[in-house]
Formats: structure tokens, sequence, C-alpha cells
């Protein structure tokens, strides 16, 4: 089986290191977000890889040529942003399998990727955590505050997804699956979800990110589970 990962984004929030080397090559913990990404594929057994490179793509494919990462990895080269949905669609002539896997290109997780292929067209879907603290009032009173608690009952997409060789018939040439595709498998009652709690999940959108996910990683020792 392959997984698909999306990292043609700019990451304009990690400017001005993002004008220099591609979001995906961005370090965290000493080790570029592509290369923990392709260790969790490989955790699950998964070694053929589609990478999805725009910005600054030629960084992004020397620094994996360069290594000896144990994965087959072909490349779909966007030369103009194409949003999600567009750069899937794109790299239709290399995903020759019934189901495929795919991941946005700032996710760090330890998801058991296994658990999404109960049903085709899943998406990961974590408890919605909010980067605000929060208070609980009784009157005028403050209790007590929770600093960044999660917000149980409320599920947010989380980035990765076990989907079927269908959505490229939903899949838009330039636009994004999260406003385009997925609205309209949800009519249709053809899109899943798989419910995770209490798991390692990082989005790595700015420098707060890095250091909050490697902060993280410190004190779950996530590093080890993706160690070599």
């Amino acid at each position: 089986m392959k997984a698909v990962i999306l990292s043609g984004g700019i990451g304009k929030r990690l400017r001005p290191l993002t004008d220099y080397v591609p979001k995906s090559l961005v370090p965290v913990d000493n080790v570029a977000i592509i290369d923990w990404q392709i260790r969790y594929f490989k955790k699950f057994g998964i070694k053929d890889l589609v990478i999805c490179a725009g910005h600054l793509s030629e960084n992004l494919i020397s620094h994996l040529e360069l290594k000896k990462i144990g994965v087959n990895i072909q490349y779909s080269v966007e030369n103009m942003p194409l949003g999600t949905g567009g750069a899937i669609k794109k790299a239709r002539k290399y995903i020759d399998d019934d189901n495929f896997f795919v991941i946005n290109g700032d996710i760090i997780t330890n998801i058991d990727l296994l658990k999404l292929k109960t049903h085709r067209n899943t998406m990961a879907a974590i408890q919605l955590r909010t980067p605000y603290g929060v208070i609980q009032i009784s009157g005028n009173k403050i209790d007590k505050f929770e600093e960044k608690p999660e917000i149980f009952n409320h599920w947010m997409n989380a980035g990765i997804y076990y989907l079927n060789k269908e959505i490229f018939d939903y899949l838009p040439a330039k636009g994004n699956l999260e406003t385009i595709t997925f609205p309209a498998l949800a009519k249709k009652r053809l899109l899943h979800v798989a419910k995770f709690t209490d798991i390692f999940w990082n989005s790595i959108d700015s420098y707060k990110d890095v250091d909050e996910c490697v902060m993280n990683m410190k004190k779950t020792s996530h590093d080890k589970f993706l160690s070599e």
C-alpha cells in the first residue's frame, strides 16, 4: 500500500526559514518533518511513498535522494500551488492501489493507521484542542484555570486519511480536500471517521508549534516511537 505526503505548502508562518527551505525540511528536535513522517509510515510497514512537492521542491528532493532511508519514493511536483485536493489529483498516475493513505505534510503523530482501514474514505479525527487557556466560572467568581484543554465531544480533522481510488472523481484540479471534496462525500454519506483520544499529535505551522512538539516528544517519548 502507498502513502501520499502533501509537502507542497509554503509555510508562511515559519518565515524567514521557509524562504530558503521547504516546510517539510523544517527541523523538529534536529530531525526534518519529512523524516519524522517517513519513519512513521515505516513503523506501519509502508515503504512506498508519493511525495507531493511544490515550494522549493528541488531542495526537498535533494535532501531525500542523499539519504538512505529504506523507502521507495515517487515525486509529484507542482509548478504552482494546487491545494491539497489538486495535489492528490495530479499524483494519480503514481497511485495504482485501490486504497491509499494521505497525510498533511506538517503532521507528527502516532495515530494507529490500521484503525483507519475499517472503512474506505476514512478521516482520522482527534478531540478539539484549543490553543487558549480556559477558565471555569461560578457566578462572578473564577473557580480554576485550564491551560489549553481538549474540548470533549468536539472533534477536529487530524490531517490523516485512508482513501479509496473513487476519491479521484471528487477531486478538483485546483482546490482543497477540506473545502471541496470532503463536503461532497459527506453529503452523500460516503465519508467515514476514526476517532482517536490520548494520542500524540502535533501540527507544525509556526515556531511556537515546533517548540511545543519538541516539549511533547520529551514528555511522551514519541521520539523513541519513531526512532530508527
